[in-house]
């Protein structure tokens, strides 16, 4: 028997006790524009709401929203969708990998404390609505004329989480200084964070970093950990607290949805079944049904998760989508 999760949970259209969530897919994007992913932009409101709608009617209440500042964000539109699907969603600050900003991007010049205080911003006092905004913000000590996302009912638009990213076993300096501005944003508020990991490689390095600098482990969570389906590695980051995103499944390409069964099965049956956070970062417009392409935001709800009962059972599932998403999500005191 698990606590019960206290606290809040901020999202685009206020906080909610984080008891209230039900199930929650913990990486989804809605709107992304990368230059690594050049014509599969996800820049369409009302297609994004449909899928929205799609994710709801597979069985999900809640989702958090992935997409850090700098990528094609759109926050007003989250808080429209949001309150025209009923379907809760978490909007992320932070900024990504260095990969998804090109030479000269300006974001790649901001200090830590510019970044941690777009950070704390966008957490506390309202996201901005355009990413230029966001850079520009960062850029002055006064962020008069700077548009705020606002809510159907007029109310700002508050990030709940904090989305960060390293490349493949290696951290440099621009994601170094996101990181400490990210544990900075964190001690100050207490939002939980997510880490972008390439193959789930540098794992205990990022824990290690981000410790170091005030973050507990078991206020992060590890994206993409199912990229490496090695048990083992991912019992000794659980052991440590941290949590376990696991958001691969449909990409039979690269690795089968059966290889990421038997993972989730082996780190159940070893006791980490608790760390584990269920998404599936689909993410792109050639991905999503109401865009043209397939499988969309369905696929979790509809054809993984009837398997994944079946593997570890009902409880365990239902675990993974409620009260660890429930816990990790609520705001800790800083």
């Amino acid at each position: 028997m698990t606590e019960a999760a206290t606290g809040v949970v901020r999202t685009v259209l206020g906080d909610r006790a984080a008891g209230t969530l039900g199930r929650v897919n913990v990486h989804e994007h809605l709107f992304q524009a990368t230059p690594l992913l050049p014509g599969d932009d996800l820049d369409d409101e009302r297609a994004s709401a449909q899928e929205a709608g799609a994710l709801r009617d597979s069985g999900f209440d809640a989702m958090v929203d992935a997409t850090p500042v700098g990528l094609g964000r759109r926050t007003s539109a989250l808080a429209r969708i949001s309150s025209s699907t009923v379907l809760t969603i978490v909007a992320s600050t932070g900024m990504h990998r260095s990969a998804h900003y090109p030479a000269g991007h300006p974001q790649r010049a901001l200090d830590v404390d510019a970044k941690s205080a777009l950070f704390m911003h966008e957490l506390t006092v309202g996201m901005l609505d355009d990413d230029a905004d966001a850079v520009a913000f960062a850029g002055v000590s006064s962020p008069s004329g700077i548009a705020i996302a606002v809510t159907p009912g007029g109310r700002p638009v508050r990030a709940g989480l904090i989305k960060t990213g390293i490349d493949y076993w290696a951290i440099d300096d621009v994601e170094r200084s996101t990181l400490e501005a990210a544990a900075t944003a964190h001690r100050a508020t207490g939002a939980p964070l997510m880490v972008h990991l390439e193959y789930c490689s540098a794992a205990h390095e990022v824990l290690d970093l981000l410790e170091g600098d005030g973050v507990a482990a078991e206020r992060i969570v590890l994206a993409h950990a199912d990229r490496d389906p090695d048990a083992g590695l991912h019992l000794s980051l659980a052991e440590r607290g941290a949590h376990l995103g696991y958001d691969g499944m449909g990409r039979s390409k690269t690795r089968s949805d059966a290889e990421l069964l038997a993972l989730t099965r082996a780190v159940v049956e070893g006791g980490g079944g608790g760390r584990i956070l269920l998404g599936n970062d689909v993410a792109r417009r050639s991905r999503y049904l109401a865009y043209g392409g397939m499988p969309g935001l369905g696929y979790l709800g509809r054809r993984y998760l009837p398997r994944l009962r079946a593997e570890i059972g009902d409880a365990a599932v239902e675990r993974m989508l409620t009260e660890t998403p429930a816990r990790f999500l609520a705001w800790s005191d800083s």
